[in-house]
Order: structure tokens, then sequence, then C-alpha cells
């Protein structure tokens, strides 16, 4: 594994995000001294809050899984998530809502679901269920320790037994396939292969490995940190600063300060420079390259993943189709990706995920009050440049009346407070083709073909983030500091296997 060369005492972290409180912890554990710069006035990057007339709301990821790797990164300063979240194992993990009006709770314990999927599908759908978890479990145990969590300087360093191994499991297979061969069920396969919109991929597009992020959501488990999701963030900055970081709040880096080949210092917009060895950089990957002031050496431009518009809205309402994760399924699904990957148009018969913390956790609004968070993807701003300004709350309104027709009836008049956020919105906080999910993972912007953590020409800047390397979601963006801090410390991961994954395995074995 490459690494940071010369010096590294004191780095300096851009962004108080996942990724970036992740890779201090890691360096501190270390014995690194590390000062972090934050351009907000609290810690969570993408992972936000706003807080109205007293709805607390989560602007940012509201689906958490494999708390283990937060475990893993307090663990390097002493602490532990016990200490520092109170985190909530959700049951249902997902409801599902179909177009024919059928519904579908997702339970993570093997023998609930099976039953559930007796009664919904039928016997032959129960036992390739149990056939699919079992190739999950696989595919999941495969690809951690080789493909996700480890730094890449070669594709060559793909060779070797997991790859075998991912090849017989079909992982370069297409995902829409590899969930048929267990799954017929046209319903039951949406639930299993919806994950790969987020990573930028139709599921008849995307390669058959990323069906570890179904692991992660129906095997594994979610989970939601009381308080609310940035509280996570919170603990982190909590234990980073206790283990003896810096932190700069409402400091916006504007340039790095270079001499020769190394960043010597960062400067921000306060004027200040504050001197480094080593840099971490956390912004989205054009923010990043600005910085550096290069762009990537890449043959073909990056391809982000599709967008979202997402309504935040506090009612006075309660929604009792609702679990706290619900996905609404439209009829169209194939033509689905269609409109928002390839022709750059809005759904015309929308899939969302809906998001009602207060089911959890009350206190994140007014007595009596909920809260709902709406995400509908669309498409990024490369794909299409709609008057967002004029028709985001015109679209919004369209996909509220929707929903009131599906499962959630009464929902507009009740809405008290709101807040919609567009592709715009996301473009003006520096994201990738106004994308919160970043770049795609297509083939050639997957493993050690994406956007790596080291860049070219400068010989002390490592990247973290959902751009880079391993990619997007909560819990890569986290493995994704941990690397970054690997290539400064020169220390990699010893090889792990989750705690979730190794206590299931145990017990589907019976």
């Amino acid at each position: 594994m490459r690494t940071v060369a010369g010096r590294t005492d004191r780095v300096v972290v851009v962004g108080a995000g996942l990724s970036g409180l992740t890779a201090a912890l890691h360096l501190l554990g270390s014995g690194r001294e590390v000062v972090i710069v934050e351009r907000d006035s609290h810690p969570g990057g993408r992972a936000g809050r706003l807080d109205i007339d007293g709805y607390r709301m989560d602007t940012g990821p509201t689906v958490l899984t494999m708390p283990d790797l937060l475990d893993e990164a307090l663990a390097a300063v002493g602490e532990s998530v016990a200490e520092r979240l109170d985190l909530i194992p959700l049951d249902p993990a997902y409801r599902a809502r179909f177009a024919d009006g059928t519904t579908l709770d997702v339970h993570t314990d093997p023998e609930r679901m099976e039953q559930h999927i007796r009664e919904f599908a039928g016997a032959g759908q129960a036992a390739g269920y149990r056939q699919l978890r079992n190739w999950l479990r696989q595919l999941h145990r495969t690809q951690f320790d080789t493909f996700i969590d480890a730094n890449f300087d070669s594709p060559l360093d793909l060779a070797g037994p997991d790859l075998a191994r991912l090849c017989l499991l079909g992982g370069f297979g297409r995902l829409d396939g590899a969930i048929g061969r267990f799954l017929s069920d046209e319903r039951l396969k949406r639930v299993f292969s919806f994950q790969s919109l987020y990573a930028g991929m139709a599921p008849q597009r995307a390669l058959a490995a990323y069906a570890v992020i179904s692991y992660m959501d129906t095997v594994g488990g979610v989970f939601f940190p009381r308080g609310g999701m940035r509280t996570v963030p919170d603990a982190l900055a909590a234990a980073a600063v206790r283990a003896g970081a810096s932190i700069h709040y409402d400091t916006e880096v504007t340039e790095l300060e270079r001499g020769d080949s190394r960043i010597t210092a960062v400067r921000t917009s306060g004027q200040e420079r504050i001197p480094c060895d080593a840099v971490v950089l956390t912004p989205d990957l054009p923010v990043s390259y600005r910085l550096l002031g290069q762009p990537p050496r890449r043959p073909t431009p990056l391809r982000a993943s599709p967008s979202a518009v997402l309504l935040h809205a506090g009612t006075d309402r309660d929604q009792p189709e609702l679990s706290h994760h619900t996905l609404s399924f439209g009829a169209a699904w194939e033509s689905t990706f269609d409109d928002i990957i390839s022709r750059g148009r809005l759904m015309s018969d929308p899939s969302v995920l809906i998001t009602n913390p207060t089911r959890t956790d009350p206190t994140l609004a007014p007595p009596g009050k909920h809260l709902h968070h709406v995400l509908v993807p669309c498409p990024n701003l490369d794909r299409a440049r709609p008057d967002w300004p004029r028709m985001g709350g015109a679209y919004t309104a369209e996909v509220v009346a929707t929903l009131q027709e599906r499962l959630m009836p009464g929902f507009g008049s009740s809405i008290e407070v709101s807040r919609i956020v567009t592709p715009d919105d996301w473009a003006a906080e520096g994201l990738l083709a106004g994308s919160p999910f970043s770049t795609a993972h297509t083939f050639a912007q997957t493993g050690p073909f994406r956007p790596r953590n080291l860049v070219r020409g400068v010989d002390n800047a490592v990247l973290a983030g959902c751009g880079t390397t391993p990619g997007v979601g909560v819990p890569t963006v986290l493995i994704s500091g941990k690397l970054a801090a690997q290539r400064i410390t020169g220390t990699p991961s010893a090889p792990r296997r989750s705690v979730v994954d190794t206590g299931l395995a145990r017990a589907e074995s019976r």
C-alpha cells in the first residue's frame, strides 16, 4: 500500500463530516496531531439538521447500517458506540408498499422474514429468499476485506482468491439477473435491488456485486440513533476533541499552500494559516480538485449519480400506514430508471423513500407532531437542468398528491413547516452535478477505477468521502475516512469480519 511520504506528525482534515471525523479518530489513535477545519458551525457535513419551530429535521442520510464501523472509529481513541450513542434497531427495517396496494414489512430476522414472504408470495419465493440471504452473506464475506475495506494502488490489487470467489458467486453479472435467480416475484425483486439507484445505476445495469448494499440493509439491519442522525457526527466530534483534536468551526478553507509537491499549510477565509505535514480533503470532488488546482487524470469525465428532490415536512397528522422507513413503489420500474438516468426526465410514476423518524423518536417534533422526509430520485444537473427555483414547489406538490392517493391521506394539508431541497441546492454546496450521491458506481468508477484517495503530483494530500474509494453510503463513507488515515499512518487494517455478519453466520448455520 502506497502511503504519504515524509513527516506526517500534524494533519489538517478539511471537513467535519462523517469521513473527516472518522479519519481524524484513526489519525489520533495513531498518535498524530489533528486539526479539523469545518465551514459550518457544527459537525456533520451532509449529515446535517434543520431546527425549525421545535422540529429537528435530519437533512442528510436517514438510513444507518453497519454500526460496528462507528465502534471501530471510536475504539481508535478508546471509546465505543455504547458510550456515545443510543442506537435503536428498526423492526421492520423497511416497509414496502407496492402499486397494487400490497405491503411487505422487511425484517432482518430470517425466520420471521421467510414467514412473511411465504404469506406474501408463496412457499417457492420463501425458499428463494433463504437462498438469496445465504448468497448475500457469502457476497459480503467475499467482498468486504478485499474490495471494500481496502486501499488500491493498481487494478492488479484485485487479483487473488477472493476475486475468483466473487466471479463464482456471479458478482460481475447484472444485479437484476442475480436477484432473479432466487426470486421471480417482481415486487420482491424490487425490495432487494432498489438500493442500486443510490449507487447511480439501474438494477439492470449495476454489477451484482452491489447486492452487498442489500445485505447491509436486509441482513445486517437498519438502526436509528436516538436524537436523530446528527447525533452521529456530534458523537464522533466530541470523541475527537476529547482525544486532542482541535476543530475550527465557521471556517472555510480557501487555499492550499504548496512547496514543490507538498501541501505545507491550509489558508482559511479568516486569513488564518494552519501549517500541516499532510492534509485530508473531504469535500466533494469538484471542491477538492479546485483546492488542489488540478482536475483528475481520467480518460473520460466523471459520471455523477442521479440526484434527488427532498421534502422535509413537519406535520400535525400521523400516517399510520408508514413505518420508520417506507418504500412507496410506483407501477413503473425499468422506465423509471430510464427516465432519470438515461433520458434526463422526472419520474412519471415515482418510487420514493419516506422516512418518519418520530415513529421511533417522538422527541424530534413538538408533542403530538410528526416528521416526514420524502426522498424522490431525479436527474442530476449533467442530465437535465430544469428551472428548479420555478418548478421545485410544483413538482413537490405533485409528489405529495401522489402519496396522498397511495398511502398518506391528508398529508398535504397536515404540513405545518417544510423545506424543499433540489439539485440546485446540492450544487450550491459544491456537490458533483448537484447530486448528494456523488460519482456513480459504473464499472469504470468502481474499486481501483474509482477516483483514488491519493492525488497525483501531490505527495501528502489524501481524499476521503463518497466520491472516492470505496463509494457512496454511510458505511462506505466511514470506511473512506479510515482508508485515508491509513494512507498517512501506513497501518492497513487487519482482516476483519463484521460482528453482525459473524453472529448471523453462527445463528443461521444452526
